[in-house]
């Protein structure tokens, strides 16, 4: 057995190259266009926007783009569009940032959490128990960039005549099956913050080929309504034109849509770049024990985007109940200081879905319009508290060397994982960590 670094011995990593994660990747062309909107204050409009919806529909396969100013808003456009309203009930899986569903309960909807399996992606298998009489919609989210099973999922969806809401901010530009995350559902929607793997400052987009419902989202909160050369089709919205009906302004900042032009023209390429890292990583570890990869397998031509936010999953059991935590430390003491575990937290465990009174109703948020609580069901979500995951180092370029380091680190801890529980009995037993004195 080689010695482990958390217990004295050498560490795998005694460096870490910036350039091989810093992202955005950013040129001469962006900093170009970021600098046309600040010297003729181009902030506020929408010249530079529309541009950019066109290009970015057009990417995608579908009929109608529409920027916002964050993903957070343009999910909660996509949940307007859709008609979410008191008393309806939205299914989302319960691992995924609270951007996703939350803002549900603005429109007096409750949110119904669904399980998640080992690639942390909505669990096809348990979401018909999620669906009532009040289900309206199901948020699918294709996290850390894994597609999720849309076969089966639209098959329920189509069978419960539901709305599908994709939200897509951890895979812009993935594949299920050769076709692209954000086109199976009636709507999709994503952030394009600074950290995502399509980043551009803080930027949302909403993609559609309905009609209707383009034009519901844009009459939500978007300014482009209001400037005299969108015209809608919709009787219904005719009458409220020059007003955002959700009272909010989510007009993309041109800033963003600037840079967003920019970084689409080279997505592609730098994507295929990460994969080709990614892939790399994972395979070099393949056959070890209790870490697996949150990958999908790319000959049925689907894909992992941009990898964003790259994870492991991790079978405790398989090495002897080794904590992901612990294993983590062991890693970070390697070199590789961003091996962390969890992942976002369980949304149907935070007092938000418990608690919360948004109006000051006299009951939370979440099951104030609703005949049943919904509260009961959380419980049956217990088995996804129990997955695990945690980051692998998020490769930008593509450098075997480089590559192979990192994933050394990772296979060194997992062969020497014995020698972490031999030490860790010994400090329960007697408070010291043997050879090393008193920790």
């Amino acid at each position: 057995m080689e010695q482990l670094a958390l217990l004295g011995g050498t560490p795998v990593l005694t460096a870490e190259p910036e350039e091989l994660f810093r992202w955005p990747i950013m040129g001469q062309e962006d900093y170009d266009a970021a600098m046309d909107v600040v010297v003729n204050n181009k902030f506020s409009g929408t010249d530079i926007t529309e541009k950019f919806q066109g290009e970015f529909a057009a990417w995608q396969g579908v009929k109608y783009a529409i920027a916002y100013c964050n993903g957070t808003m343009s999910l909660t456009a996509a949940m307007f569009a859709v008609g979410l309203g008191h008393g309806d009930e939205i299914i989302c899986p319960t691992k995924t940032y609270w951007g996703s569903v939350s803002q549900a309960v603005n429109f007096g909807a409750s949110p119904v959490f669904c399980n998640i399996n080992e690639m942390l992606s909505m669990d096809p298998a348990d979401l018909e128990r999620c669906i009532t009489p009040r289900t309206r919609a199901i948020m699918v989210v294709h996290y850390f960039g894994y597609p999720c099973d849309m076969d089966a999922i639209m098959a329920v969806a189509k069978k419960h005549g539901l709305r599908v809401i994709e939200d897509v901010s951890h895979a812009q530009g993935g594949l299920y099956k050769g076709k692209k995350l954000g086109t199976f559902g009636d709507v999709a929607a994503m952030s394009l913050m600074s950290g995502k793997s399509f980043a551009a400052g803080e930027l949302g987009i909403l993609v559609t080929d309905d009609r209707e419902l383009y034009e519901r989202a844009m009459a939500f909160g978007h300014y482009e309504r209001n400037n005299g050369r969108y015209i809608t089709e919709s009787e219904d919205l005719k009458p409220y034109y020059h007003i955002a009906l959700g009272g909010m302004k989510g007009r993309a900042n041109q800033l963003c849509s600037a840079l967003a032009r920019v970084q689409l023209k080279y997505y592609d390429e730098r994507c295929a770049e990460i994969r080709r890292a990614m892939n790399r990583f994972w395979d070099s570890l393949g056959g070890l024990p209790g870490i697996y990869a949150i990958r999908v397998d790319e000959s049925t031509g689907s894909n992992m985007a941009g990898w964003y936010s790259a994870q492991g999953g991790y079978r405790a059991s398989e090495l002897g109940g080794l904590s992901v935590g612990r294993f983590c430390e062991a890693v970070r003491a390697e070199g590789y200081s961003g091996c962390w575990s969890g992942g976002n937290f369980c949304l149907h465990t935070h007092p938000f879905f418990k608690t919360f009174d948004l109006r000051h109703e006299g009951t939370p948020s979440r099951i104030v319009y609703n005949d049943r609580d919904v509260r009961e069901d959380d419980a049956l979500c217990k088995p996804s508290e129990s997955i695990d995951c945690y980051n692998v180092p998020w490769f930008k370029h593509y450098d075997p060397e480089w590559i192979d380091r990192y994933a050394a680190a990772f296979r060194k801890v997992v062969e020497n994982h014995e020698l972490l529980l031999e030490a860790d009995r010994n400090k329960a037993r007697d408070g010291r960590w043997y050879g090393l004195g008193n920790a």
